[in-house]
């Protein structure tokens, strides 16, 4: 076989390193028709989460119990034989009789209303609860998602880097051995494919637990296959920070379970104010007895209430709870308030560093890099810098990539919290984004 120049093999090359982003962009794992969106993932968590049915059946339960709280206790109906003689159990004339008596216990200072109130805003802010859990778990399903969507666009780097770097080492050794090239560089290409190697077996680990952890939050096998992810589009603009903070404190589903919670504890509050009113007892007695003119029929009513005797140790008390109870709910909202705004203010600066360093290593870094790569490859094509300095100038290209692979999953991350503080998302999961190559966006 005619031995290409020495020139020859250099642009040979470099078309190889070149080539890298391509192979990369084309390998299996990255495509579309088999990779897995983030559709996909909100679908199965909702449908087979544990947690999040285990919080639709805390919400349901709790809307139960509102008609119970709202209604009147159960009557009492009691049965009596009364007056008998012993032995012989007969009627003892003239107090002998048998008689049925019915009572009901009947609150007259609203209680029952007010107990109707409590109970219907616990169970909307346990539905509200329920709620905030689905985003919740959206966003903690998002990011498994976007982890393992940049661990599997770095392996594709790494592994195309790999093979890279092996068929330079080839070159190397060729050159080598006629007399062209430096054992030196021979060398430094088998520690940078070993060095490589050892990376590629670590994100392969790293795959590995970020696919346990999303399966876990499928209610899935740990060891259930996981596809690549697809890379959603991401919404181009986003609201102002006024704007969004506005739909944050008005639709976030945790801060509506704290404002329903006040309402309960308020009306709660003003149950325990009246705890201090009595019941009112009322009751209806029938009796009859045999005589010997016939039956005798007769009717006792009854009306009675309870006397709050202990009021300092108990209607009091009961009072003094449900203030603090009262103020506890409501400084809870206030600081769920303030977490939100506070939050809400870090996710845009992060969302504004990923896009802003993105656009920098896409526009200015990675196209420098690359000329250096050019450069480099025109010096050592002379023999004026050695293969180390071509390695390291195509290392830097390829942190560049890795780097922005890790932008797009830090932005999706943080779109995901921004739609559970707001209570909405802000773009469609079944979209991907098509836009090129991983890392050449």
């Amino acid at each position: 076989m005619q031995q290409l120049p020495r020139w020859g093999r250099a642009l040979w090359i470099i078309g190889l390193w070149l080539l890298a982003p391509a192979v990369a962009a084309q390998t299996p794992t990255s495509s579309a028709t088999r990779g897995l969106s983030l559709a996909d993932v909100f679908t199965i968590l909702d449908r087979q989460n544990p947690r999040l049915e285990a919080a639709r059946q805390m919400a349901a339960a709790a809307a139960a119990r509102v008609d119970p709280a709202r209604t009147l206790q159960d009557p009492q109906v009691q049965f009596g034989l009364m007056n008998r003689n012993l032995p012989g159990f007969g009627l003892q004339d003239p107090l002998g009789m048998n008689q049925v008596q019915v009572m009901q216990m009947l609150p007259i200072a609203g209680q029952l209303g007010l107990a109707g109130r409590v109970a219907a805003a616990q169970a909307g802010a346990a539905a509200s609860r329920a709620a905030e859990l689905t985003w919740e778990l959206r966003a903690r399903g998002a990011m498994a998602f976007y982890e393992l969507y940049q661990v599997d666009r770095s392996i594709e780097v790494a592994v195309a880097t790999q093979a890279l770097l092996r068929d330079i080492g080839t070159t190397a050794r060729t050159m080598y051995s006629v007399g062209e090239g430096r054992q030196a560089d021979v060398l430094r290409a088998q520690i940078e494919v070993d060095r490589m190697t050892e990376e590629i077996a670590r994100m392969r680990a790293m795959r590995g637990a970020a696919a346990a952890r999303l399966n876990a939050l499928l209610d899935q096998p740990s060891n259930t296959p996981v596809p690549s992810p697809i890379l959603p589009a991401f919404p181009a603009d986003l609201a102002v920070a006024d704007s969004l903070e506005r739909m944050a404190l008005d639709g976030r589903p945790m801060l509506a379970a704290g404002a329903l919670e006040v309402e309960a504890a308020r009306a709660a509050q003003q149950r325990a104010r009246r705890e201090i009113w009595p019941d009112l007892q009322l009751g209806v007695i029938y009796g009859q007895r045999p005589m010997a003119m016939g039956t005798e029929r007769m009717i006792s009513l009854m009306a009675g209430f309870s006397v709050p005797i202990w009021a300092g140790r108990r209607q009091f008390k009961m009072r003094d709870e449900a203030s603090a109870m009262r103020l506890a709910a409501e400084a809870e909202l206030a600081a769920m308030r303030a977490d939100t705004r506070g939050r809400l203010g870090e996710l845009l600066a992060s969302i504004r560093r990923s896009r802003d360093l993105r656009a920098v290593y896409q526009w200015t870094s990675m196209p420098q890099a690359l000329a250096t790569v050019s450069s480099t490859l025109s010096a050592y094509r002379v023999g004026d810098v050695d293969l180390p300095m071509l390695l390291d100038a195509q290392m830097t290209v390829n942190r560049y990539r890795q780097q922005v692979f890790q932008l797009e999953a830090e932005e999706g991350a943080a779109l995901a919290e921004l739609e559970m503080l707001l209570g909405r998302p802000l773009f469609d999961p079944t979209v991907s984004n098509s836009a090129g190559a991983p890392g050449e966006r």
